[in-house]
């Protein structure tokens, strides 16, 4: 009988051990490690959830959106000193991302800026020979988070969401600062056939026009639906005699990377409007992408000079919701 007390007792402490135990690696577990700045970083730089369609993921896409990994396909023809374009594209080769976090104990405003440096890469043919061209390439970066609290707890991916987000905006610094030979200062979209554009952004600072997010009332980001008919336009002033070359890129789906170059619409002086209507791809992905649009002189593509390269771009998150 005292044996079996003895087991007992000594099941008792065991289960009580564990219990004590659990809990503690439980409460270890919890992020509590994390700042609300350094929770911040993270939904920047790796996103909230695995949402395809969560705003707060954005941030996250925004280099992978950009990257075109290598030169890509093209079909067009110019004059020497390139014959005709094959493909090119950005080769994105290192990052370096910087914060800036004010605010106070209700609202934070972020401030991320993040430079890219890699490699311009042209496959075309020069004097009737197929060649390659690599401009060694450095781009900055800029977009505003505003994050809103919307708890008190002890955890900070339960305190705080993102609540309103700003367009990415940036450009070349070298070889040649972008907008110093060309810079876009307006953007229009028309869907389907709108006699007046469903969003205008103005610039050339875009990144201070903001998106609420939907989950604060918003409207969120421009949305669009597969098959949409939608037409850009691109404003731009420059200091080139030549067209500049005005570019939309956006995501990568299983067909590979996507661009559609603009044509010149209208010119007056310095100021140029270019244009193009395009169709989303029936099959293109659901969620919440970075569309960009590119203004580089025509320099950029059609000289081998690796001291000629002046680009602008924008970054305008967009969501396609069905």
């Amino acid at each position: 009988m005292i044996k079996i007390k003895t087991y007992t007792a000594l099941s008792v402490i065991f289960v009580l051990s564990l219990f004590l135990s659990s809990c503690n690696k439980d409460n270890s577990t919890q992020p509590t490690e994390l700042t609300d700045e350094q929770f911040m970083q993270q939904v920047v730089n790796s996103g909230y959830s695995s949402s395809s369609s969560d705003e707060d993921n954005l941030m996250s896409q925004e280099i992978t959106d950009l990257n075109d990994g290598s030169a890509q396909k093209n079909n067009e023809s110019d004059p020497d000193p390139v014959d005709s374009l094959k493909r090119w594209g950005r080769r994105v080769s290192s990052v370096n991302v910087n914060y800036q976090i004010t605010g106070n104990d209700t609202m934070r405003y972020v401030n991320v800026t993040r430079t890219i440096t890699g490699n311009y890469i042209i496959i075309a043919f020069i004097n009737g020979q197929l060649d390659s061209i690599n401009k060694p390439y450095t781009e900055v970066f800029s977009r505003n988070i505003i994050f809103k609290r919307i708890d008190r707890t002890q955890y900070p991916r339960l305190n705080w969401r993102v609540y309103q987000v700003s367009n990415l905006d940036g450009g070349t610094t070298t070889p040649q600062v972008g907008t110093s030979q060309v810079q876009m200062t307006k953007i229009e979209i028309y869907k389907n056939g709108s006699a007046s554009p469903t969003y205008t952004i103005q610039g050339p600072d875009f990144q201070s026009d903001y998106y609420t997010t939907i989950r604060f009332g918003g409207t969120g980001i421009p949305s669009f639906n597969r098959d949409d008919v939608v037409l850009v336009k691109v404003y731009t002033i420059s200091q080139q005699v030549p067209a500049d070359y005005v570019a939309f890129h956006w995501a990568r789906n299983t067909f590979g990377f996507h661009r559609v170059q603009f044509n010149l619409e209208n010119q007056n002086g310095n100021n140029r409007v270019y244009s193009k209507s395009f169709n989303v791809y029936s099959s293109h992905r659901l969620g919440v992408f970075n569309g960009y649009i590119s203004a580089s002189t025509h320099e950029s593509l059609y000289t081998g000079d690796v001291n000629k390269f002046a680009s602008d771009e924008i970054g305008i998150p967009y969501k396609i919701i069905q």
